[in-house]
């Protein structure tokens, strides 16, 4: 995050061509390279509307490689830098900031025909200086509490109700069993303490890009996270995302946080799931959970001759026919207005309600300083589930170490 803009364009065109698939984009207008991340359901959905498309287009080859989110930025930006890379890369809104700020990816609100954005509902949309840099093909990321049916009949709606519930179905390792939790949590990653934060008033950043961490909202979510473990002792003392979906998936945690990626998962393994919004904090504000889309972006070294093809398909994989196959199946919701409104996301239990959390969210910011804030939250937040760093402390750590990154960033 310390480069230049000049630094990193030079660092791509030096190792671009050391990085498989990324030397300067040979395709013709019959061909498409799209590098994507997706999880193995929500890739068997992309391929079924890829082959529908191909039906349609004879001739037409479509290839797609998959990535992890990390790996898609680094080795797009990498590729792209250096004049090459895929025609269409795929992933979640967060991902524009970077590469808008390099101008690796078109700016679609110049390049997509003239009212392709009205389709879509507001809260899918990002704009970053002026433009949008994505077409969303889905709403959400958002965060909900899971539930295991057999053990929580109704979702708790307040705190202190959900703090009864969860400590009554907790019991101590006992007689060859297992400790049983009440609650489990990812306390490692602040995408998970950015609900209690929100609920309890605060934000990450100001209008001006400025962070906004060291706050009594950043100090009351980090003691309020700090009680479940050490004063109500609700959750496992040391917990990350795979600890905390293990024990939900073995049953022996009854709650946990996460998003609509670990439904079909958690049915799977033969959890009666239920879902809701995170419940309401002491203040008797709901927890607010980070939204987020995901979509496709178009490569700016794409020639003029591959993008009316390419404008095609970016416009089918976001249709409502593209966007509702699956759709219940992956807990996926449309962005599309008509695919949002559809009969079969309105009548179904599960999106329903994920539609209502999705509503009370906040938009997470699409901006280069969001990578920073990520990255200054985690240890501090880890340090204060571990006992290590008291709240009070942790929170100005935060925004200290943020505005020193942030500063270095832009030099």
């Amino acid at each position: 995050m310390r480069r230049t803009r000049r630094g990193w364009l030079a660092w791509g065109c030096v190792v671009a061509f050391l990085v498989p698939g990324c030397a300067p984009s040979k395709s013709t207008p019959k061909a498409i390279v799209i590098w994507e991340q997706m999880d193995p359901d929500e890739r068997a959905r992309f391929e079924q509307n890829l082959d529908v498309f191909r039906e349609r287009h004879p001739g037409i080859e479509i290839r797609h490689l998959p990535y992890d989110t990390e790996q898609l930025r680094n080795q797009f930006q990498t590729a792209a830098a250096a004049g090459g890379g895929p025609q269409l890369v795929f992933g979640p809104s967060d991902q524009v900031g970077p590469l808008s700020l390099l101008r690796l990816i078109k700016p679609l609100d110049t390049t997509l025909p003239a009212g392709f954005f009205e389709r879509f509902i507001p809260a899918a949309l990002d704009t970053l200086d002026g433009h949008l840099w994505a077409a969303p093909d889905q709403v959400g990321n958002h965060l909900v509490l899971c539930f295991n049916k057999a053990l929580v009949k109704k979702a708790p709606e307040g705190s202190n109700e959900f703090i009864a519930l969860a400590r009554k179905l907790t019991t101590p390792a006992r007689g060859g069993q297992p400790s049983h939790y009440g609650f489990a949590l990812n306390a490692t990653e602040p995408y998970w303490l950015i609900p209690f934060f929100t609920g309890f008033g605060g934000w990450v950043m100001d209008g001006r890009r400025e962070p906004t961490l060291d706050t009594p909202a950043m100090v009351q979510a980090l003691s309020y996270l700090r009680d479940l473990n050490y004063k109500y002792a609700v959750m496992p003392r040391e917990s990350d995302y795979q600890v905390a979906e293990t024990l939900f998936k073995e049953g022996q945690a009854a709650m946990i946080v996460n998003g609509p990626w670990s439904w079909s998962g958690y049915r799977k393994a033969g959890i009666d799931l239920g879902i809701a919004p995170i419940f309401k904090m002491p203040n008797g504000q709901w927890a607010r959970p980070m939204t987020a889309s995901k979509g496709y972006s178009i490569n700016t070294n794409v020639r003029k001759d591959e993008l009316p093809l390419v404008i095609e398909l970016v416009t089918f994989l976001t249709s409502p026919e593209a966007q509702l196959r699956s759709a219940t199946e992956l807990g996926i919701l449309p962005s599309h207005r008509a695919a949002y409104r559809d009969s079969a996301i309105l009548n179904d239990p599960f999106l329903r309600i994920s539609q209502e959390a999705f509503e009370k969210g906040r938009r997470m910011p699409v901006v280069p300083e969001m990578r920073v804030l990520w990255d200054t939250m985690r240890p501090s937040l880890q340090n204060v589930m571990n006992g290590a760093r008291a709240p009070e402390a942790a929170a100005e750590e935060m925004q200290r170490t943020s505005v020193q990154q942030l500063a270095d960033m832009k030099k």
